[in-house]
């Protein structure tokens, strides 16, 4: 696809750093430079270690590139006379490789801009001279190819925009980014713990964190309730036929931990001497039986034959799971259903896990077991539609709830060209389009994007955008016709004969890990009240009046807000700072005239000093701001006096 304008921009301004830093590292090998969504950045090998003040260095000397208007000039060459080139200016450690990528046939061009010349497809700018706004960002690691088996590379980061104002905005957003970093949040508000002695990409749910966690599920078990679905719980483990039954394993074991081998399998497999090799082997082999049923109920050869092995040469174990919905669908098995029953929706608060490579682990967003708000809903083909709509409607309740009101809708289809999907193209089909019907109800943009499914069918995803711009998946609808076909579901319906339902996936929330993370940086950490391990603390003025302040703290719990009482020795100034660092939504300050007219003056993180009010109405008031879940309006800036 070509370039657009941004990303030619972009491209260009790598091409310029990988100019400027040749010029100042001439040792150094260069490997790719792209533009990405954000900016751009080139993979380079030099043994001197980069530094920020080396980053000054090159942005210095990547603008006197730009001010000698270099024209960017497109060369075609054979692949004999590629070779050569790259030999010439001695970039044959990496280029060599990549000049081996491209296709017999394809055309293979570099670019020249002064005395720098590069292995390039294009396109770019006319003239260095258009890079009139560009900001070097950081340095870090990357492995060669993105293998960690190869050669770690310092790869420089950088920006570009048409304009200086345009880059003055991204560089701000930059900075509130880091501010709102839910990593650093989390560890000045003791919200979350990952402890390398526990497991990177494993979160530890502190009290304080455990109360937002746990907020989020009152709130929607209460909407779950409202809409009849059945709360169940299942195990963290299970068979690995149970898998090899649904096409999560093998098919996509690499993004799965390990199967647990009994120990008496495995001191048997140690004793005959089994490799490593035979036992991953019998691992992912299936018998007979399962294959014949899996492949008789899907009508095709969906279990090839090199898969399967005899019983004796097969070898069982269990997984940590990394999907809920073949432990739901066991529970929707384990009765008859009759047409009047449907649908069935199960929910649970399922703990999953999946493994992520260390280099992809961030925080709470990236992490290696997660809990899903998970359900599964099995109805008729006449009830898909209603039902997917009910999915999306309690989706849209939650994101509204929070303020989460910028966001645009995905369906993920198929690509036609993959062999990773199962099921009848039929049935996907009719998925796809019941999935194309519902996201027009929405009133918001959505696109349609092959390769986004699921291997078991299409979806419907929420991508929001959170205050400064940036964008994450979060809440998804799956419709699924295939999994009740491999695990052979039926009800019995109005002609008493059985027939297969339907199976729809929905997590509003996503993942608690993941879509916590993203609210800690969509407030900044200024949740509200409903939502804040701390509600209400109360600041007394003196120790003098700390009686009276424990007896407003007794009247807060007994109503259930969640409230401290700050008896520190220190001055006001200290404690209301103190509460302002941890950012408590409402601040009480006691003073002798507060207590003596059973009062509190208050002050609230939206809109600062609200003054003073009898302690009986503002307790009212701040029960009803938590029961409501309402979000707090901001104070608005006064008008300037003319």
């Amino acid at each position: 696809m070509p370039m657009t304008p941004l990303e030619e921009l972009r491209h260009s301004a790598s091409h310029i750093l990988a100019t400027a830093l040749l010029r100042i590292f001439p040792e150094a090998k260069l490997d790719i430079g792209p533009p990405t969504d954000t900016g751009f950045y080139y993979d380079i090998d030099l043994d001197h270690k980069l530094t920020t003040e080396d980053l000054v260095k090159i942005e210095a000397e990547m603008k006197k590139v730009a001010d000698e208007n270099q024209p960017f000039q497109r060369k075609e060459v054979s692949r004999e006379e590629a070779t050569e080139i790259i030999k010439k200016i001695g970039q044959e450690r990496y280029k060599l490789g990549r000049l081996a990528d491209i296709p017999e046939g394809e055309k293979i061009s570099f670019y020249q801009n002064g005395e720098f010349i590069d292995l390039c497809a294009g396109t770019h700018v006319r003239y260095s001279s258009k890079l009139k706004a560009f900001k070097l960002l950081s340095i870090a690691g990357a492995y060669h190819r993105g293998d960690e088996h190869n050669k770690q590379l310092q790869r420089i980061y950088g920006t570009a925009f048409p304009t200086k104002e345009e880059l003055a905005q991204h560089l701000e957003r930059i900075e509130q980014a880091k501010a709102r970093d839910h990593r650093k949040l989390g560890r000045d508000l003791k919200l979350f713990v990952i402890d390398d002695d526990v497991g990177q990409g494993l979160i530890l749910w502190t009290p304080n964190g455990s109360i937002i966690r746990q907020e989020l599920q009152n709130f929607i078990s209460e909407e779950l309730r409202k809409q009849g679905y059945s709360q169940v719980f299942t195990p963290h483990i299970g068979k690995l036929e149970l898998y090899k039954t649904s096409g999560h394993f093998p098919y996509y074991k690499e993004s799965q931990f390990t199967p647990v081998v009994e120990n008496e399998s495995l001191a048997k497999l140690l004793h005959e001497g089994c490799s490593c090799a035979e036992m991953v082997v019998r691992l992912e082999a299936v018998s007979a039986q399962l294959a014949d049923q899996i492949n008789q109920r899907t009508g095709k050869v969906t279990i090839t034959p090199d898969r399967v092995k005899p019983n004796d040469q097969l070898l069982d174990g269990f997984m940590l799971k990394p999907m809920n919905c073949p432990h739901h669908i066991k529970i929707f098995a384990s009765q008859p259903h009759s047409y009047r029953d449907l649908p069935v929706r199960l929910a649970e608060f399922g703990t999953v896990y999946r493994w992520e490579q260390s280099g992809e682990l961030n925080g709470m967003t990236r992490v290696r077991g997660f809990t899903q708000d998970d359900a599964h809903l099995f109805c008729t083909e006449e009830q898909v539609a209603a039902e997917v709509l009910g999915c999306l409607a309690l989706v849209k309740i939650v994101l509204t709830t929070l303020g989460m009101s910028d966001y645009r809708v995905r369906v993920g289809l198929r690509d036609p060209d993959s062999n990773k999907y199962t099921g009848e193209s039929a049935n996907w089909d009719k998925a796809e389009s019941a999935c194309r019907e519902a996201a027009k109800t929405l009133g918001v943009p959505f696109t349609e994007e092959p390769g986004e499914a699921a291997f078991y069918g299409p979806k419907i995803d929420f991508v929001i955008k959170d205050v400064i711009g940036r964008e994450w998946q979060l809440g998804t609808v799956q419709v699924d016709y295939n999994l009740p076909v491999r695990f052979d579901l039926s009800y019995i319906g109005a002609d008493n004969q059985p027939h297969r339902p339907v199976m729809i996936h929905r997590a509003p929330f996503g993942s608690m890990e993941r879509f916590c993370g993203v609210l800690i940086e969509h407030f900044a950490g200024d949740f509200p009240a409903w939502l804040a391990p701390e509600q209400v603390r109360l600041v007394p003025i003196s120790d003098k009046v700390n009686d009276y302040g424990r007896g407003l703290l007794d009247q807060l719990k007994a109503a259930g807000v969640r409230a401290t009482l700050d008896e520190h020795s220190d001055k006001l100034g200290a404690k209301i700072r103190r509460a302002e660092l941890d950012k408590v939504p409402y601040t009480l300050v006691l003073g002798a005239k507060e207590a003596e007219a059973q009062s509190v003056s208050v002050r609230s993180r939206a809109r600062g000093d609200e003054g003073v009010m009898p302690f009986a109405a503002y307790l009212e008031k701040i029960k009803v701001e938590i029961a409501t879940r309402v979000l707090p309006e901001k104070k608005k800036p006064e008008a300037p006096k003319l």
